[in-house]
């Protein structure tokens, strides 16, 4: 009865399921039960009990899943508990899975599978493309099974996980489904749960060598004991823990991670690993690219093994942090660990940049001598470790944690120590070097001392309170601000002469003449090998350095030589540098002879270096006070007594003195001496010596701390091997440790600024000559003598020309350091041997770059070429020609030349860095097929096919002239002139004021040689001011003649001319035009009225015609009208297309401006009539006698004498200066004179001076009286009348407006004139000026008409058609007869 009912419920499963009255979504199946029946958990689950009588069931079950639609589409998991699998059984599943394609997970559980089932089941799962999950549990499937298993995956493409329990597939099984994991891609779980480790290895092994990113778990359980996990590695976070695996497997796993890119952190916390497993270790830090963390925590790892991975670490790019605490390694270990994030000299770099977190330490790690000095050399020299762990060391004391935490006071980027349990970090000591090292190392957060004796003893308090403050941000001050000043302490003399002079010499006995006891003992001995040094030595600049006092002065020996010229620029003192200059001259030419130099020779050798220190302090800004220079004559004992050359040259030098007085402070005193004898320089030493105290005491002041700091980095090259260079690096560390003001007290500080004063004080130390620095060098020269002598003075002498490796100045990079590290070695066993080692060639090399000592030709390649123009060849013999040769090419040129070329000078060393530094400038635009040449003065461009020629000339450089040859228009040429070429020759030339010429282009067009050039070209001022001189109409077609040029009698240029709008560019040009409208704006405001006074001027125009003779006495007497002829003349400004257009409009304007001019000071001649009738003329001026010249008087104050009266030819409309005039002549002016004449002076000097700007003929004649009419103009007009060129067209059309607007005036226009002044007040002005001028004759007996003809040449006249009075020259009664009556006195 109950297999009965047993068998009803399966049959009604059997039923439900055909039916599809039921969505299952899981079934799972449990054979070999008691009874069977089914349970259904939940309304799409059900659990299936088949006993082993109902066993058929179990296949019908399968058959009717495979062949029910609804359960097709429904079901998603199938469980398997107990069965023992029988082939047909297994062909149903297979039917099952093929038909549904809805399920994804099987699970087997304590299933048995023989061999052939094992078969078909792996055939299943090649077949089928939809199962996600299959689960083995103690199913026993064994070696075979898994590789069966593996056989199906390797073709199977969608399973995802697979997991084994509780069965032991073996090493084979784990070598068979490592094969799999090498070709199957899609599984992403694989966990196995064996009973041997032993299966993990080639798993892991796999899974690392494809770089799968599958997670894996891997656990076991030997010998009964308890399980645990053997492997770990989760790709999510990409963590590779190994807990348990033997030593072979380790090696086997590291050479798996050699190419892996899955996993960032590898931990084998507890792995008994040894150094055969370091070893594989050594070449996954090599290869690998993507660790970032490694823990080899209590590893047990010794001292080989721990060399292996040091090893490892040298090229290693990517690890960050490594672990190696509990480890049962030594010193040697940590020395080993430590060599590659450490630097052993400023050559070597530090080999691991990357790793930045380093712990290390343990109960059996003895760290010991070596390996506490390879600590304090990491910590030292390190710039990357930002964490550094010292855990539980008991080998370490209290004064080796002293020594660690006094080296971390240089270093800039640890930021976390922990010192957990370490036993010497105890007691007072260490407690007061932690407080110091904080409190100059502001940059460490954290300091972890859990369990060490500092903490157990409760003093750790002050230590963490002190980090907290060093992380708050501190109110920002200026460190320098109110820092004590004082007298600097150290003074250069600057040796200059020819080479011969004696120089040297003169120093050695200088330093000879003082007491040896006052210099250190290592400068006696420099002073004493000196001789042998000189007799090894190249020749170039030398620096010598003595005590005297508290004063340290050095002499800075120029080199003679003419290739050392072009250095010393370079060593010229700057602003506020308390130097002065020695001028040596021979007064011989050579020391081997008595050929006596002339004195034209004396004259000419001081001549250059005074002429180079007047340059040169032009250039140095803001110059407190001049050079101060004295004299030297040496090789005086070979003179037996004075001669007449000799006088001569003490004559000579007189000039000098007198010449360059303003330029230079010379001493009076010529010093003549014997190079030779210390007795004859004595009193040339006493000089030195009094004049650097006074020197001192006149140069501004400097910080106490640069004195400070001169001593300090004197005792940091003691330190340090002598170095001769420092890297700002170190010196931002001196600066921290050893000077508190300097010191960045908060991590959260203002870096920047404290890095600004920091170079603040490096430039003072540059100017007061104790070090060479520059702001983007890198580097603080602190060896002046070893930089200037052997390092510039082995690239000026060069001999690069015969090696094959140099063309054109060009040398490669290699061959330049070649040649640099030669010059480095001193050549004296035991001397500077130490040198090479602290400073490399190619830092030299970036230094040359950042001086512009020389460039890059490509600087995008790091291999380029590089320029040394001191080393170019001259190329002056060669044939000069255009490479771009067509008829319609523009030719133009520009010379620039010094303004004072008798005092100044563009020194030996502009040219070369004019070369490198316009190279770099057109690089640096990167101009598409821009070219750059060079020869030794000669920089040859091409740009958009624009060629063009910088030719350096002068006997001592004082000009630069720019040659073009050009497809462009002129304009385009210009423009690259004025915008890219003179304005990095003028930037080059501080203190030089540069005057431009034009050069003839037909000189420039068959590039004549400079010394034929000398008359053809013309000063653009002078140029555009006479444009200016010419009438409007004349301007477009006025021509610049050039003279002809011959050479002993050859033609080498003809006479000729060139218009100017074919010497200026369009943007001169119009410049010029501007400038026309301004002068004639400001004349028309002279001659404005108010427009208010008429209100209805506008209004009737034709009253305005009616009124236009009746015209008020005064210079301002002009009509309204002004909006109307603006907006006329706004029209023609927006019309203008090009010059002649502009010229035109320019015409209109002058013409009606000039046409009121002339009628206004026509009328102003015939004024009042009724002042005695006429009977003397009105129109009169000053001059005085200056030079054989006249010039005109425009203003008068009393007590002024010797100044003529004149007269005007008063003919209207040509009013003139009468030539051969006698005039009167005038003792003194009084007081009452200035009262009547000044109002009249300044108004009518100002209408003739504007007439004079803009080329009327009014009072023609007076142009060559005024030389400067810009400064005339500048104090007769008013200021706020000036205008720049931007805005004279603007202005000009205002004034055109007020003339245009002549014929609108009435006689309510009147009441005001120029200034706001009443006409009442300019008639009492006019009235005064008449009647004064009446009186002045009366009183020098000039009243009649004869004697006016006499002293004037002026002759009263009547004109026929108005009847009005005029005083005429006799040219103008000869030519105008019929217009004229002569009515004589």
């Amino acid at each position: 009865m109950a297999a009965s009912q047993n068998f009803r419920d399966l049959q009604w499963v059997l039923q439900v399921i055909k039916s599809g009255n039921i969505s299952l979504h899981s079934i799972s199946f449990f054979l070999s039960q008691p009874t069977s029946g089914c349970h259904q958990e939940t309304e799409n689950s059900m659990n299936v009990n088949i006993s082993k009588d109902s066993i058929l069931y179990f296949s019908q079950l399968l058959t009717a899943l495979a062949t029910a639609k609804d359960s097709q589409e429904s079901l998603r998991n199938l469980e398997f508990h107990f069965v023992e699998w029988e082939v047909q059984q297994l062909r149903n599943l297979g039917m099952l899975l093929e038909n549904n394609l809805n399920i994804k997970q099987l699970v087997f559980r304590r299933n048995r599978l023989n061999a052939e089932g094992l078969w078909e089941l792996s055939e299943i799962l090649k077949r089928n493309g939809v199962i996600k999950e299959i689960m083995f549990s103690e199913s026993a499937i064994g070696a075979a099974g898994a590789g069966l298993l593996a056989s199906a995956l390797k073709v199977n493409d969608s399973l995802e996980e697979l997991q084994i329990w509780e069965d032991s597939i073996g090493s084979k099984g784990a070598e068979e489904l490592s094969k799999m994991i090498e070709v199957n891609c899609t599984l992403k779980l694989l966990t196995i749960f064996d009973s041997n480790s032993i299966t993990a290895t080639p798993l892991i092994s796999a899974v690392l060598a494809r770089n799968r990113t599958m997670e894996v778990h891997i656990w076991s359980g030997e010998n009964g004991e308890k399980s645990s996990k053997v492997v770990e590695f989760v790709p999510e976070n990409s963590t590779l823990r190994i807990y348990r695996l033997d030593i072979s497997g380790a090696c086997r796993v590291a050479c798996a991670l050699g190419w892996n890119s899955t996993v960032k952190s590898l931990d084998l916390t507890g792995v008994r690993l040894k150094s055969r497993w370091a070893k594989e270790f050594r070449f996954v830090l090599e290869q690998n690219h993507s660790l970032k963390e490694v823990t080899l925590s209590k590893t047990r790892l010794k001292d080989k093994g721990v060399v292996y991975v040091a090893a490892g670490l040298f090229k290693n790019q990517s690890l960050e942090t490594l672990y190696l605490d509990g480890n049962w390694f030594t010193g040697i270990g940590v020395e080993h660990l430590f060599c590659p994030l450490s630097r052993f000299s400023a050559l070597r770099y530090q080999a691991n940049v990357t790793l930045k977190s380093v712990t290390f330490g343990g109960g059996r790690t003895k760290i010991g001598r070596d390996g506490l000095a390879a600590i304090l050399q990491m910590l030292t020299t390190n710039q990357t470790v930002t964490r550094l762990g010292i855990q539980d060391d008991e080998s370490l004391r209290q004064e080796d944690f002293v020594k660690i935490f006094r080296s971390l006071e240089r270093n800039a980027t640890l930021r976390h120590l922990s010192l957990q349990g370490c036993k010497g970090v105890g007691g007072e000591l260490v407690l007061q070097t932690i407080m110091q090292t904080l409190q100059v190392n502001p940059w460490i957060e954290d300091i972890d001392l859990s369990r060490t004796p500092l903490q157990n003893s409760g003093k750790t308090d002050g230590i963490y309170q002190k980090l907290g403050q060093n992380g708050r941000t501190e109110p920002e001050i200026d460190l320098l601000k109110d820092m004590p000043l004082t007298v600097p302490k150290s003074c250069r003399v600057f040796f200059c002469g020819q080479e011969y002079a004696g120089k040297t010499t003169l120093c050695n006995s200088i330093s000879q003449n003082l007491s040896y006891s006052k210099l250190p003992y290592m400068d006696q001995v420099r002073t004493l090998v000196n001789p042998v040094e000189q007799a090894v030595r190249t020749a170039g600049m030398k620096v010598k350095t003595f005590k005297d006092e508290d004063t340290k002065i050095s002499i800075w020996n120029l080199a003679g030589q003419h290739e050392f010229y072009s250095l010393h620029d370079l060593m010229f003192p700057g602003h506020g540098s308390p130097s002065f200059f020695l001028i040596v001259s021979s007064l011989f030419r050579k020391p081997t002879n008595r050929e006596s130099k002339t004195s034209a020779e004396i004259e000419e050798d001081l001549q250059y270096w005074l002429r180079f220190i007047a340059s040169n302090s032009r250039r140095a800004a803001q110059q407190c006070m001049l050079p101060n220079v004295t004299v030297v004559l040496t090789h005086y004992d070979k003179i037996n007594q004075p001669s007449q050359e000799f006088q001569a040259a003490v004559n000579s030098i007189q000039r000098l003195r007198d010449k360059f007085q303003g330029f230079v402070d010379f001493y009076p005193t010529v010093f003549t001496v014997d190079a030779r004898s210390s007795a004859s320089v004595s009193k040339l030493t006493h000089h030195l010596r009094k004049t650097s105290k006074t020197i001192l005491q006149r140069v501004p002041r400097v910080f106490e701390l640069c004195n400070d700091l001169i001593q300090i980095l004197s005792d940091w090259r003691s330190e340090n091997y002598n170095k001769p260079a420092m890297k700002w690096k170190e010196f931002d560390e001196l600066c921290q440790v050893k000077v508190p003001s300097l010191r960045i007290r908060s991590r959260h500080d203002n870096k920047d600024k404290v890095v600004m004063r920091r170079r603040a004080i490096a430039n003072c130390l540059h100017h007061i000559g104790e070090v060479i620095y520059f702001n983007e060098l890198g580097f603080l020269i602190l060896d002046c003598e070893w930089f200037c002598g052997e390092v510039l003075g082995q690239l000026i002498r060069l001999d690069a020309r015969k090696q094959s490796t140099t063309e054109n100045g060009f040398i490669s990079r290699k061959e330049l350091e070649k040649i640099l590290r030669g010059s480095l070695q001193s050549q004296i066993p035991g001397m500077g041997s130490k040198v090479f080692e602290n400073l490399d060639a190619s830092d030299l090399v970036r230094m040359m770059l950042k001086l512009e000592l020389c460039y890059e030709q490509d600087p995008s390649d790091p291999n380029s070429l590089l320029l040394i123009p001191s080393i170019l060849e001259e190329g002056r013999g060669r044939t000069q020609r255009w490479q771009l040769i067509a008829p319609d090419c523009v030719y133009a040129g520009r010379h620039l030349h010094c303004d004072d070329s008798s005092h100044l000078f563009l020194t030996p060393g502009f040219f070369p860095r004019l070369q490198v530094h316009l190279h770099n400038r057109i690089m640096g635009l990167k101009i598409h097929g821009a070219t750059y040449s060079l020869e030794k003065y000669l920089i040859l461009i091409n740009i958009n096919g624009i060629h063009v020629r910088i030719e350096l000339g002068g006997q001592l450089g004082h000009y630069i002239d720019i040659l073009a040859c050009s497809t462009k228009n002129l304009t385009e040429t210009l423009r690259l002139f004025q915008q890219l070429i003179i304005p990095a020759i003028q930037g080059l030339c501080h203190g030089i004021t540069l005057h431009e010429s034009i050069i003839r282009p037909e000189s420039v067009r068959n590039l004549i040689p400079p010394r034929y050039r000398k008359a053809q070209f013309v000063p653009v001022q002078v140029l555009k001011q006479a444009l200016l001189s010419v009438p409007a109409e004349g301007m477009y077609d006025y021509q610049h003649t050039w003279c002809s040029v011959s050479d002993s009698g050859r033609p080498i240029l003809q006479a000729g001319f060139d218009f100017a709008r074919d010497l200026l560019s369009d943007d001169d040009f119009r410049e010029v035009l501007h400038r026309r409208y301004h002068d004639l704006y400001n004349l028309a405001v002279e001659l404005q009225v108010s427009p208010e006074a008429n209100p209805d001027g506008l209004d009737n125009p034709a009253t305005g015609m009616e009124e236009q003779d009746k015209v008020e006495a005064t210079f301002g007497g002009i009509a309204k009208g002004v909006e109307a002829v603006l907006q006329r003349l706004k029209i023609i400004e927006q019309e203008i297309r090009d010059l002649k257009q502009e010229i035109q409009g320019l015409r209109y304007y002058e013409h009606r401006l000039l046409l009121e001019l002339h009628r206004k000071v026509n009328y102003l001649v015939n004024y009042n009539v009724q002042v005695e009738e006429r009977k003397v003329p009105n129109m009169f001026y000053f001059v005085t006698t200056e030079n054989y010249s006249r010039r005109l008087v425009t203003n008068i104050i009393p007590g002024m004498a010797a100044l003529r009266l004149h007269m005007l030819c008063e003919f209207r409309r040509e009013m003139h200066v009468v030539e051969d005039q006698v005039g009167c002549e005038m003792m003194q002016i009084d007081n009452s004179t200035v009262k009547s004449l000044a109002p009249y002076m300044k108004k009518f000097m100002t209408l003739v001076t504007f007439a004079l700007k803009i080329g009327a003929h009014l009072a023609a004649g007076m142009g060559q009286m005024i030389p400067d009419l810009s400064r005339e103009v500048a104090h007769l007009v008013e200021p706020s009348l000036m205008y720049g060129a931007a805005g004279a067209v603007a202005a000009g059309a205002v004034g055109a407006a007020a003339v245009s607007q002549v014929a609108g005036s009435s006689s309510r226009n009147r009441s005001r004139t120029l200034g706001g002044e009443s006409s009442r007040d300019f008639q009492q002005h006019q009235r005064a000026a008449q009647q004064w001028i009446v009186d002045f004759l009366r009183d020098r007996r000039c009243s009649t008409g004869r004697e006016i003809a006499e002293k004037f040449g002026l002759w009263r006249v009547r004109y026929r058609d108005s009847g009005q009075i005029a005083w005429i020259c006799r040219r103008h009664i000869n030519t105008r007869s019929h217009e004229i009556i002569e009515v004589p006195i």
